[in-house]
């Protein structure tokens, strides 16, 4: 049998993250376009970016049922296939409407990859490098971030007409290399133990060099039996009560923070800063870079330092960078540092959520659920966070237009100083623990 490196496996799986950071980041070169030729107001560039957010929520929804039942990889094969036809369609529409369903679509699909991913890392990792393996999945986010922002500038600058176009276009190369590169791939070893596969499962972790491949086995298989006699393999039951609270709690303030608003619409906020249309895309890849370096640092940090003191050390530096971008939008003094003020301050704010928030959220939702609701549990948290960024990412420019930059970001602020306290009185730690030693500890809770 073929052995493979877990960090190997870990990588391809993380690459639907990619697919993830790269869709959020690119819209922000495309609005100024969609705006002019479909003649929208703030109200309807709004729905536009938002509809694949919408899309988004849909996706967690449904995701559930069927990865649970037909598996992590064939869930993410199919995904990652009809994501690429659907960025074409996108990519090739033919009036507003059509480019409106296919972006709704691959909202959807985006979603349900956004569930399965890094639950499916967090099922073949073991605990001590489980955190930087999860923890990968924001890696490629970020990485794809960047990626958008950089392509975005240079096909605006190459592509006189419809540039708008390539920039969805690009998507289509790496999905298709994310469908191709998952056929080598094993199956999660814990979705087998619950499927009563324990052969397949053994197999599994002795490929992926497990340090006791039956011992892993036998370990899910009780911890399996325990939940079902406790819940049934149902999600919303009193046992779950804490993890669910956890889940939604902190997919809520990652989106507080304002984070995929001010990803979205970078250009615009330096546009209201006084840039320019050209410099505002080119700050706009300060910023990627900036959230692909701390996210790096993370890689780091996440299982020597533990998830809660990330978000609270992450937490006090962004209600300061966030209080100073308030501050000068109130003030309408944008002339700190020669007048890159709003830029250090927004790169300031990135850096801290790239290190905290950004690469704790989806570790920590890997983790706090039972093996049979995982994928439940999984998705209830990307469902939260996404019905969250849909609101802040429709309302935005509406927002921003009535009250000013000032009041969005004082309250993205307010927000940071209640996470704080929810990190070091609420969050339990969980480095360094395997996930049925971590239910151990819920189950207390």
């Amino acid at each position: 049998m073929k052995q493979q490196s877990v960090v190997g496996v870990a990588i391809i799986i993380a690459l639907g993250g990619f697919l993830f950071g790269y869709d959020i980041a690119m819209m922000s070169g495309t609005t100024k376009q969609l705006e002019s030729l479909y003649n929208l107001n703030s109200f309807w560039l709004g729905f536009t970016v938002a509809i694949a957010i919408m899309g988004t929520i849909i996706g967690t929804i449904i995701i559930g049922r069927p990865a649970e039942k037909y598996g992590r990889k064939k869930s993410l094969l199919l995904l990652s296939g009809l994501f690429a036809l659907s960025t074409l369609g996108s990519a090739f529409a033919i009036n507003w409407g059509m480019l409106l369903a296919c972006r709704f679509i691959t909202g959807v699909l985006l979603g349900s990859i956004s569930v399965v991913t890094p639950m499916f890392i967090a099922e073949i990792s073991p605990a001590k490098k489980r955190g930087r393996l999860v923890l990968l999945n924001q890696f490629f986010v970020v990485t794809a971030l960047f990626l958008a922002f950089a392509i975005n500038y240079f096909l605006a600058r190459s592509i006189a007409i419809d540039s708008w176009r390539w920039m969805i276009g690009v998507e289509f190369i790496p999905a298709a290399t994310f469908f191709l590169l998952l056929n080598l791939v094993p199956e999660s070893p814990r979705w087998l133990v619950n499927k009563d596969r324990n052969d397949e499962a053994l197999a599994v972790f002795q490929r992926i060099k497990a340090t006791n491949p039956a011992a892993e086995v036998q370990m899910v298989k009780e911890m399996v039996q325990q939940e079902e006699a406790v819940a049934h393999g149902k999600l919303f039951v009193k046992a779950n009560r804490f993890p669910i609270m956890i889940a939604i709690l902190i997919a809520a303030f990652n989106q507080l923070a304002g984070i995929n608003a001010l990803m979205i619409y970078a250009p615009r906020v330096f546009e209201m800063a006084g840039f320019g249309d050209d410099a505002s895309l080119l700050q706009s890849i300060s910023v990627g870079a900036t959230n692909l370096l701390f996210t790096f640092v993370a890689l780091f940090l996440i299982d020597r330092y533990g998830r809660r003191t990330l978000l609270m050390v992450g937490s006090v530096g962004m209600v300061f960078f966030l209080g100073m971008l308030s501050k000068s939008f109130f003030t309408n003094n944008f002339s700190d540092f020669g007048g890159y003020g709003v830029m250090i301050y927004l790169m300031g704010f990135i850096a801290f959520f790239a290190f905290s928030q950004g690469a704790v959220i989806w570790v920590v939702i890997s983790e706090i659920f039972p093996n049979k609701v995982r994928s439940q549990g999984q998705a209830l948290g990307s469902f939260t966070h996404w019905i969250f960024a849909a609101a802040l990412i429709w309302g935005f420019p509406s927002l921003s237009e009535i009250v000013g930059g000032g009041f969005a970001f004082g309250f993205f602020a307010v927000m940071m100083v209640l996470h704080f306290f929810f990190a070091w009185k609420v969050l339990p730690e969980t480095k360094g623990k395997s996930l049925e030693e971590i239910q151990l500890e819920m189950k207390k809770k």
